[in-house]
């Protein structure tokens, strides 16, 4: 039975020799890089990243994270590239081909018809001299002096490698780009920063008949028909002429019970809040949260430039939208 201090003394051991590998990494950095960079910056049509095995693997993720930060790009298998999909490859692509070896028979055997459609190339492998590398514009060096497995065989430390060079590559290029976090949210709608970013109170609020809203002379008993039948902890209270003149919350009836107050008998407007705060649909429904959190209140009404209701939300519609 192997003891648990083997395991820890070989994960202590791959973390060891994978962390030095990227750590030599920044003694590969060189005018190649610099030359990737532009070429990829420059690029009028797709980075197109390709690879086999595992490197096909972390190539995959390396096209995924530069579409993710502003750098159109999708990976091809080398294998289906000779079998039909090298139809996705135009000369305004840039071609990111990831290869160990730098002779993965699948990768060289596209790269003359690459060539031939004049398409920019950047190789990421261990070996400059291989046939990879030699056809490439700018090779991008991964070698490392040893992998984590054991037998120096399975690729370990060489995909970490590959994976942190093209991480450098993407955040490079984002850089360059001057990629904001809203270009950010853009590319990732369904995440959580996608929706503080881009969300809006007018895609969250309650809007048309089922906004709370009573007329100023209503009596307390009746605005609590109105308050419980819409659901919002609140209704708004108006003029004669549509305006909001204060609110009427869960926290009003409380206080007004304290105070013994008649239900039937007391007009809305003499139990509500007057100076209420409200909002306007156009603002991020994450600044509609820290308005509510701020001034520590559950529910908001949302109105136009004449302070006429339009929208209502309260805490659990942010919840459901996502946005806490």
């Amino acid at each position: 039975m192997t003891k648990k201090a083997d395991f820890l003394a070989s994960a202590r051991r791959t973390i060891q020799l994978e962390t030095e590998a990227v750590k030599d990494l920044e003694n590969h950095l060189d005018g190649d890089f610099q030359h990737a960079c532009e070429l990829m910056s420059q690029c009028t049509g797709r980075i197109i990243v390709t690879g086999m095995g595992k490197s096909g693997h972390i190539g995959r993720k390396i096209a995924a994270t530069l579409a993710s930060t502003g750098t159109p790009a999708f990976f091809v298998h080398p294998g289906e590239a000779s079998h039909g999909d090298l139809g996705m490859f135009t000369s305004e692509d840039v071609v990111l081909a990831l290869s160990n070896s730098g002779e993965t028979a699948e990768i060289v055997t596209i790269l003359p018809l690459i060539k031939r459609m004049n398409a920019p190339l950047i190789s990421m492998t261990a070996k400059p001299d291989s046939n990879l590398s030699r056809a490439a514009d700018a090779n991008l060096h991964i070698g490392v002096e040893k992998e984590a497995c054991p037998l120096n065989l399975a690729p370990t430390s060489s995909t970490t490698a590959q994976l942190v060079m093209g991480d450098a590559l993407a955040i490079a290029l984002l850089e360059t780009k001057g990629f904001s976090k809203e270009d950010f949210a853009f590319s990732h709608p369904g995440g959580s920063l996608g929706r503080q970013l881009l969300l809006k109170v007018e895609d969250v609020m309650h809007s048309g008949d089922d906004v709370p809203c009573v007329i100023e002379g209503t009596s307390l008993h009746n605005a609590l028909f109105e308050v419980t039948e819409k659901r919002l902890g609140m209704t708004a209270v108006l003029n004669k002429a549509g305006v909001v003149t204060g609110v009427f919350t869960d926290g009003d009836l409380r206080r007004a019970l304290d105070h013994e107050v008649n239900l039937k008998g007391t007009p809305i407007e003499q139990v509500m809040t007057v100076d209420c705060t409200t909002i306007r649909a156009d603002i991020l429904a994450a600044e509609c949260l820290q308005i509510m959190e701020s001034k520590q209140i559950n529910a908001l009404l949302v109105v136009d430039d004449e302070n006429k209701p339009i929208g209502a939300l309260n805490m659990h519609d942010l919840l459901k939208a996502g946005v806490l």
